[in-house]
């Protein structure tokens, strides 16, 4: 193990996690943005609607994050529309994660009891108002694990992108080992500055879904 070299590329890695940090922040905080917009629109009852979301759904699930990257970043342009590498990543991480984010919450929604909506129609409460502060809050709160899974799985995806040059954690080390061919101490690098982001990530996430667990059945 080449401690000297680690040292040398250490800022390297610094700067590629704060990429990577970055990617997976906004393709998380876009995709439960996402998610939440499509069960807005499932909760219309709009057969034209509905028909869009399941499409989109199926379309985003069902295709790999790779192929998104590379219509993205090389099939854009074909019709005059060039987009930086960044929010090409983004904009595939927010597309792959909004349909898993999406199912996340209407698998919440399924589960709010139905005598809860049936309160809420029962003190007059309108479908916006119903939504809003009675099946959402409930939703969340039943869909903290399978959104917290997603938000990892997040994270992991942006090795990903990569291949369309932006300088996150995987490009960076796939080139340092072909430059290098330094492999154990670029491997060694590649999971602890992974551990620093995951890591934290899950256990923020646990106790989350501790405190929404206890407050949903009031301990």
């Amino acid at each position: 193990m080449d401690i000297n070299f680690i040292i040398e590329v250490l800022p390297l890695f610094q700067k590629a996690l704060f990429i990577t940090l970055k990617l997976a922040c906004i393709g998380i905080f876009f995709s439960i943005v996402i998610g939440l917009i499509c069960n807005l629109l499932l909760a219309k009852e709009n057969i034209l609607l509905s028909s869009l979301v399941n499409a989109y759904i199926e379309l985003s699930r069902n295709t790999p994050l790779l192929i998104q990257l590379f219509f993205l970043y090389y099939g854009l342009p074909k019709f005059g529309i060039k987009l930086d590498e960044q929010v090409c990543a983004i904009i595939g991480l927010s597309f792959l994660g909004g349909s898993y984010m999406s199912e996340a919450l209407r698998a919440g929604i399924e589960a709010v009891h139905k005598n809860q909506i049936e309160s809420g129609l029962s003190l007059g409460m309108n479908k916006f108002q119903l939504f809003r502060y009675v099946i959402l809050p409930q939703a969340i709160s039943i869909s903290i694990p399978l959104i917290a899974a997603n938000a990892i799985f997040l994270v992991k995806e942006t090795s990903v992108v990569g291949i369309i040059a932006v300088k996150e954690l995987m490009n960076l080390s796939k080139t340092l080992i072909g430059v290098y061919y330094k492999t154990y101490e670029t491997m060694f690098l590649l999971i602890i500055f992974y551990l620093i982001i995951l890591l934290p990530l899950s256990f923020i996430l646990s106790y989350i879904e501790r405190k929404m667990r206890y407050a949903e059945h009031g301990n």
